[in-house]
């Protein structure tokens, strides 16, 4: 009886992926607030934090997509300068 190569079985990998968190606690209202996109989950938060920090993962989501990066492809450096900038 042949063994079987285990190498063969192994499924491929997939590539590692990133994903940006927001999290807030400042939600009084009792409102569960989620957000989720390809690469970011943001929960909670009152609804004004919340949509500051949707508003601010779109733009450093644009402006990775600017420099035809992705989020796996930037140092934690190039991210926290690109927070910086959209944040200014």
């Amino acid at each position: 009886m042949a063994s079987k190569n285990r190498l063969s079985a192994a499924k491929p990998k997939k590539p590692p992926r990133s994903t940006l968190i927001g999290l807030a606690f400042d939600a009084e209202d009792g409102h569960k607030r989620l957000t989720r996109g390809d690469n970011f989950v943001l929960f909670g938060g009152s609804s004004e934090t919340h949509d500051i920090m949707r508003e601010t993962t779109v733009k450093v989501t644009e402006k990775l997509a600017d420099r035809g990066k992705r989020l796996e492809d930037v140092s934690p450096q190039e991210l926290r300068d690109i927070f910086e900038e959209v944040l200014e």
